[in-house]
């Protein structure tokens, strides 16, 4: 029996080991966690750097970074140095890079052990993956599943990527190694929910999702919300990635804004806006992206109702922090902490309600500090 005030809110989390991704957990109790990957070459360490930069800001958790050429490996020590969050470095078919990578300051090795070659291969990666602190993330692929596979099921099915999975689990346990969480990613939406469903029944590693090859940055958003928003909603993943053939800062806002939707996580302002009308006081299409460009900066988790008219506006405002309401004559109504407080003109709209944002956001983290301190003080 629920004891929550809205259980039809509520998600019950699959209950997984947890492992450590350099200094984030990964798994149990842990936040879900939200992962993307750069796409600068990684030779040009100032440009990955420069790009892990940008993630970080956006609010990356883990970021991946493919080591395909000795060469990409050479100076790695100075991105994982650079880095203030975990580096994953994206191993295919050549093992030694896993060696270099895991040397050199790796928080984690992304290896399909099904294309690294041997188990005398596997082993090496294992040894240099305990011997540096390692994790392991299993990257089960529907477009690069093996051989005896695709002949016994006949094309890529669930349950040839779970197998897939299993026996790719079996090779590093085989080998005493355990800190590793696992993907069976597909670009079809039915064939990795169904292949992550049989796998959350089938072990109890930390589940990383992500829907591949999902596309731009809108139809690319829409599969993955989809796949990995069902997911989610019924309690499986630990970690996720958003595939998208945008910007890995994209991918980043993403992958918050499907753990905001579902109540996972909150970071930065959550906007709620209407689609606008020919009712509309202001322009909200333009009003809305404006205000999400500019409060991209704002990390504390705070919600902003902008609603062009008197139809819902005020019953939206009642549940944000901060709400705006147009009004007649270019006189919009704002709202703070759902009470009617003051008008403002159209011309000062935006400008206006970026201060108002900074300072709410301002106030929150100043209770915080203070909260943190109370605690101390009376421990």
């Amino acid at each position: 029996m629920s004891s929550s005030i809205r259980p039809w809110r509520d998600i019950a989390r699959r209950q997984s080991r947890q492992i450590m991704v350099g200094n984030v957990p990964v798994g149990g109790d842990a936040p879900i966690t939200v992962q993307t990957m750069t796409n600068t070459p990684t030779e040009d360490i100032a440009a990955t750097i420069d790009q892990i930069r940008r993630c970080e800001d956006a609010g990356a958790d883990i970021i991946r970074v493919s080591c395909p050429t000795e060469e990409s490996t050479r100076h790695f020590d100075q991105i994982t140095r650079a880095a203030k969050i975990p580096v994953v470095a994206d191993i295919h078919f050549h093992y030694k890079r896993a060696l270099e990578a895991a040397d050199k300051g790796a928080a984690c090795l992304r290896i399909n052990p099904g294309n690294i070659g041997s188990s005398d291969r596997v082993a090496e990666v294992v040894r240099a993956a305990k011997a540096n602190g390692c994790a392991i993330r299993i990257g089960v692929n529907a477009g690069s599943l093996e051989k005896d596979l695709l002949e016994k099921y006949g094309e890529p099915c669930p349950e040839a990527l779970v197998e897939s999975a299993l026996d790719h689990i079996k090779l590093l346990q085989d080998h005493d190694f355990h800190e590793f969480k696992v993907a069976v990613k597909a670009s079809d939406v039915f064939l990795a929910v169904a292949a992550y469903m049989g796998l959350a029944e089938a072990v109890d590693c930390p589940l990383h999702l992500g829907i591949t090859e999902a596309g731009g940055l809108i139809g690319g958003t829409v599969k993955s919300s989809i796949g990995i928003g069902s997911l989610l909603w019924a309690g499986i993943g630990d970690t996720i990635r958003v595939s998208l053939s945008a910007e890995p800062e994209q991918e980043v806002r993403v992958g918050f804004e499907i753990l905001k939707a579902l109540g996972l996580r909150t970071r930065g302002v959550r906007v709620v806006s209407c689609p606008s009308c020919a009712r509309q006081g202001f322009d909200v299409i333009r009003t809305v992206q404006t205000l999400e460009e500019r409060l991209q900066h704002i990390k504390t988790p705070l919600s902003l109702s902008v609603l062009g008219c008197v139809v819902n506006g005020p019953g939206e405002a009642r549940e944000t922090d901060i709400g705006i309401t147009g009004g007649g004559a270019g006189k919009h109504m704002v709202y703070l902490s759902g009470v009617t407080d003051h008008h403002v003109q159209d011309a000062d709209m935006v400008e206006h309600i970026v201060r108002l944002v900074e300072a709410k956001a301002a106030e929150i983290e100043a209770n915080v500090t203070d909260a943190g301190k109370a605690t101390e003080a009376a421990e």
